[in-house]
């Protein structure tokens, strides 16, 4: 569209102009938003309540996304944020945002996609379940190595953003994918993580061998992974690296660790040859210690290594895990699929309450934790399933190698479930559907492919994740009784 034929209240908005701007609401996925003659202007960085001098980013048709140059006046809800690399990093976007209000706008976020996406009415999504703590809540931290860290303007004299001179490790510079700041502080795990960090990247940076490259795929460090069991206080380092460099010097870090963090309890080094900025290996071996840790869940004790899943705040999942038990109205004789399971944690709490449980996980590792699990627990009615979740899926229903489900419950990634997924659910037709989702739009999209067939009784938004606009979500479904003609 040329600029002659835009509306006059458009032309304003071109990339580089400043004007003022009050914020209204808060978006899905965490900017926020206001208007200027009904045209959206989305905002990194500012909550509603305030007023803003903002600067145009980017123009297009339907939007424009702005940065705060100028505070202009104070919004009720702003709390002070409490860590140094607030406005660098892309980790904590809400931390300036009082909690309770974070609660509120989770639960709006949530029906505003089951409304929009999947016509549900807003009644039966219930208030958002607060994480019972606000900081030092994960149990799992992902940094990324980089040749050079990216500095900040208050690291730099002259007041741009630019690239250092060492090799960096740290997390990502907001929604940047190859920039990376070196990390000195961070409330998300413990306080004994930052300092594990810096050593790390004190050590590497000495050790003669360069950090990954994302553009030329040249260099040996990769990530580092610290999981935690906030039970337990057992601790997993987990490093990986690429295949170019002698693997003793992972040998010889692993051993530098444990002298300096007594508190480690194992080492795992892991290698991967893909260019996927993923922090996960397809080769593993343990260096120090037993290459698990155990964490404790409810009545559950479960051993979670590298490669599995957990819940990534402990205490919070204990909520759903209660949530998930009191939708399912378990009478004791049930049948329960725990479909994406990962090391089994959901289907194992539940295993005392039904007559059998039987978990699907595509990571053949976290199957073999699952099994370890079983047994941990003393649990004899679970059964775990390796391989492709579509594919497998439908090889059970073909061979009627297991019993058929009265409960399925769901727990899949970002993406949601697999359509192929989603047509086998509607062939087992269970009574009832449990469905644990990371993300609302995907959450939605599912839902809405099986309204048909099922209704929604209940939405229980969870927050997983404080300071950040992500939620939770446990939602029960019941199969609809169709009437034949």
């Amino acid at each position: 569209m040329t600029l002659e034929k835009e509306p006059a209240h458009f032309r304003p908005l071109l990339k580089g102009v400043e004007f003022d701007l009050s914020i209204e609401k808060m978006a899905f996925g965490g900017k926020a938003i206001g208007r200027v003659d009904g045209f959206v202007v989305f905002v990194d960085h500012a909550i509603p309540g305030q007023r803003v001098r903002v600067q145009v980013t980017r123009k297009k048709s339907q939007f424009a996304e702005a940065r705060v140059v100028e505070l202009l006046e104070q919004s009720p809800a702003y709390k002070p944020p409490f860590c140094p690399h607030f406005s660098l990093c892309g980790g904590c976007q809400w931390q300036d945002f009082a909690y309770e209000e974070q609660l509120h706008w989770k639960r709006i976020h949530v029906q505003e996609c089951l409304q929009h996406l999947a016509g549900l009415r807003p009644g039966i999504i219930l208030p958002t379940v607060a994480s019972p703590q606000q900081r030092y809540y994960r149990n799992k931290m992902e940094f990324t190595f980089a040749p050079r860290p990216w500095l900040s303007s208050e690291d730099r004299a002259d007041g741009n953003y630019s690239y250092g001179g060492a090799p960096a490790l740290g997390l990502h510079v907001g929604a940047s994918s190859d920039r990376i700041f070196n990390l000195e502080h961070c409330f998300l795990q413990s306080p004994q993580s930052p300092a594990i960090v810096k050593e790390v990247r004190r050590w590497c940076g000495t050790s003669g061998l360069p950090a990954y490259n994302t553009k030329n795929q040249r260099g040996f460090w990769r990530f580092l992974v610290l999981r935690e069991g906030k039970r337990t206080s057992q601790q997993l380092v987990q490093i990986i690296t690429t295949n170019q460099g002698e693997p003793s010097v992972v040998e010889a870090l692993a051993s530098h660790l444990k002298a300096h963090f007594p508190g480690i309890t194992t080492v795992v080094h892991s290698r991967s040859r893909k260019k996927a900025r993923i922090a996960s290996g397809e080769v593993s071996r343990t260096l120090l210690g037993p290459g698990y840790i155990e964490e404790q869940l409810g009545e559950l004790r479960l051993r979670i290594s590298a490669h599995s899943f957990l819940q990534t705040n402990t205490m919070a999942a204990e909520g759903l895990y209660s949530a998930i038990s009191r939708l399912g109205e378990f009478t004791g004789q049930e049948t329960v699929w725990d479909l994406y399971c990962g090391a089994g944690s959901i289907g194992l709490s539940l295993a005392s309450q039904v007559r059998r449980v039987v978990g699907f996980e595509l990571v053949p590792e976290a199957v073999a934790d699952a099994f370890i699990n079983k047994r941990l627990n003393g649990l004899s009615n679970c059964q775990f399933l390796a391989g492709d979740l579509k594919e497998r899926i439908h090889e059970t229903l073909r061979t009627a190698s297991q019993p058929l489900p009265e409960v399925v419950i769901t727990d899949p990634p970002r993406a949601g479930m697999h359509p192929q997924v989603v047509k086998a659910l509607q062939e087992l037709s269970p009574q009832r559907l449990i469905y644990v989702s990371c993300n609302p739009a995907t959450l939605a999209r599912d839902l809405a492919l099986l309204q048909d067939q099922y209704e929604v009784l209940t939405i229980q938004p969870f927050d997983l994740f404080p300071h950040t606009a992500h939620i939770e979500c446990v939602v029960r479904l019941e199969r609809r009784h169709l009437v034949l003609a």
